[in-house]
């Protein structure tokens, strides 16, 4: 057993100098405890049959509750509560589409720092990529402005998403997505009702990848967590609530 925890530890400061950790001593052994939990529980994810694989990121040494805390939203939302204007078109649509491939739309991912700002980052960073798409130019803001719902169906966010701009919404994390690395994910842990969704996030674009559906969705919590930053969610599951609590702005120009 001995050797187990030596070589455990060896990996936790390999990754305090790959994050640029430091603790106090009490803390230390705190986190070593928490680094060593996340690793095991990444192992046996890893193991099993899954879409996605889960990976020792900058917050392997918190436990979900600190990590929910800090930046996760802890009040309940009723983001159904809103109406809005979006009619859909009857297609059809890509198969596939991204916009950070149709050009110069989408801004570099940025990190929201441990406070509930989500839905500011997923409102202006889905209102620069609206504005870039209507003048050409592509802005770096930080207010939110008026926002129109996209459907509360996943058929509405395809057809906003394929036909007229990256889109926002909100969905439920659970503990497995904190320390989520690649592939779709998918969960079995989480809601699919608006009163449990507690982050919000920018979908830019939509695949499929060995039959199953999903969406390419820019997150706030840093280049380095994830896909450079993005993840995918499986698509036309209203998986973790995230069709309810769809919008994209309407540019002010």
């Amino acid at each position: 057993m001995l050797i187990f925890i030596v070589a455990d530890e060896y990996h936790f400061k390999t990754w305090m100098s790959a994050h640029n950790k430091q603790y106090g001593l009490d803390e230390y052994y705190q986190r070593l405890q928490n680094f060593i939990e996340n690793k095991r529980r990444i192992d046996h994810h890893n193991a099993g049959n899954h879409k996605f694989t889960m990976g020792l990121n900058q917050f392997a040494d918190m436990t979900f509750a600190e990590f929910k805390k800090q930046y996760l939203i802890t009040e309940p939302q009723n983001c159904s509560a809103t109406k809005g204007n979006h009619v859909s078109s009857n297609g059809p649509y890509p198969d596939a589409i991204d916009w950070r491939e149709k050009g110069h739309y989408i801004t570099d991912v940025k990190n929201q720092g441990p406070c509930g700002s989500c839905w500011t980052f997923s409102t202006t960073g889905c209102l620069e990529s609206v504005t870039a798409i209507a003048t050409g130019k592509l802005p770096l803001l930080a207010e939110q402005q008026l926002v129109d719902c996209a459907g509360y169906d996943e058929m509405g966010m395809v057809d906003a998403v394929a036909r007229l701009n990256p889109v926002s919404f909100a969905f439920e994390v659970t503990s497995d997505f904190m320390l989520y690395q690649k592939g779709v994910y998918s969960s079995n842990k989480c809601h699919n009702t608006t009163d449990k969704v507690n982050h919000a996030v920018l979908a830019v674009g939509y695949n499929e990848e060995n039959g199953t559906p999903y969406w390419i969705v820019k997150n706030s919590w840093g280049p380095t967590w994830g896909i450079d930053g993005y993840f995918y969610i499986e698509r036309e599951k209203n998986m973790c609530g995230l069709a309810a609590c769809s919008s994209y702005p309407l540019p002010l120009i």
